[in-house]
């Protein structure tokens, strides 16, 4: 059983619903321009590219949110 601070620390790092509706908001605007709009095949590889980079800069900022609050 998680300690109740660990899970504290993650319904608060994960329940940032400004971040996470803005990740979203680019990722899905950007395949929805790359994949429908404009369908080429580099702009689909670039819209990757910055969905890869979107995802890596929530994962970042959860985790640093996360440790800021668990209490080891």
């Amino acid at each position: 059983m998680a300690d109740p601070s660990a899970r504290d620390a993650n319904r608060a790092a994960l329940g940032d619903r400004l971040r996470n509706r803005l990740a979203l908001a680019v990722v899905t605007l950007t395949a929805f321009v790359a994949f429908v709009l404009v369908p080429d095949q580099r702009l689909q590889y670039a819209a990757a590219l910055v969905a890869f980079t979107v995802w890596m800069a929530w994962f970042v900022a959860a985790a640093v949110d996360w440790l800021s609050r668990a209490d080891f």
